[in-house]
């Protein structure tokens, strides 16, 4: 087919509404050639329209492809990290326990001394780990374990159902909940976790729990100096 016809026809694809994309589907020429072709090429409101769907059709499908790949890159990773952690012993639990507390968890100060245990965290997940701990690795009793909440006070109609939420995800009695304390909102604020997904902080308390506060402060410190930590 010579030159003047693959431009003819290039013509009429374009006429019939087909994209730039579709035309060199069929028409193997440099993309400046077909726009070169093509230019002074006039097309009616409704194939422009249709055009420009195809177009922002074809941009989403790369997207979803794009949003795919990463998806299945990002499963495969994690599938993979979670496999490399193996069967862990009831020593390297203790030592977990011990670094979560050391980040969230109340410690004695020069200016509070007798301060009780207590952890706090918004992560279902790292209280459920925590209370693990608590039980297997220190043999901390369920009657000695009570939870304070922190919500916002714009949370102020939906705490029983946040209390029933946290209840239901630590499979403990509403009981054991005993206070609720509420923080002030920030006037402008880009917290995502907004709605049914926000279930504020959650503080675990020990009763009468002091000695075992320093207790988990000499593991602390004992990390450390084993790591030259002074």
């Amino acid at each position: 087919m010579s030159k003047h016809d693959l431009k003819q026809k290039a013509i009429n694809f374009r006429r019939q509404g087909k994209t730039y994309s579709e035309i060199l589907k069929e028409i193997p020429v440099a993309k400046s050639t077909l726009s070169l072709w093509l230019r002074d090429v006039g097309l009616s409101i409704a194939q422009k329209q249709n055009i420009t769907e195809k177009r922002q059709q074809a941009q989403k499908r790369g997207a979803d492809a794009q949003r795919n790949k990463r998806i299945k890159k990002q499963t495969n990773i994690i599938e993979t990290a979670q496999a490399e952690i193996g069967k862990m012993s009831l020593r390297e639990l203790w030592l977990v326990g011990i670094a979560l507390y050391w980040a969230e968890g109340s410690k004695e100060k020069e200016y509070r001394t007798s301060s009780k245990t207590s952890f706090s965290n918004s992560d279902p997940k790292m209280i459920l780990i925590f209370l693990i701990w608590l039980k297997r690795c220190l043999k901390v009793f369920d009657e000695d374990i009570s939870f304070d909440l922190y919500i916002h006070e714009s949370h102020k109609d939906n705490v029983t159902n946040v209390i029933k939420k946290w209840a239901s995800i630590l499979n403990q009695p509403l009981s054991a909940f005993k206070h609720t304390y509420f923080k002030k909102n920030k006037i402008r604020t880009r917290r995502k976790n907004t709605g049914d997904l926000y279930i504020g902080l959650l503080r675990v308390n020990i009763r009468a729990s002091t000695d075992l506060n320093r207790k988990i402060a000499g593991w602390i410190g004992g990390i450390a100096k084993y790591w030259g930590i002074v």
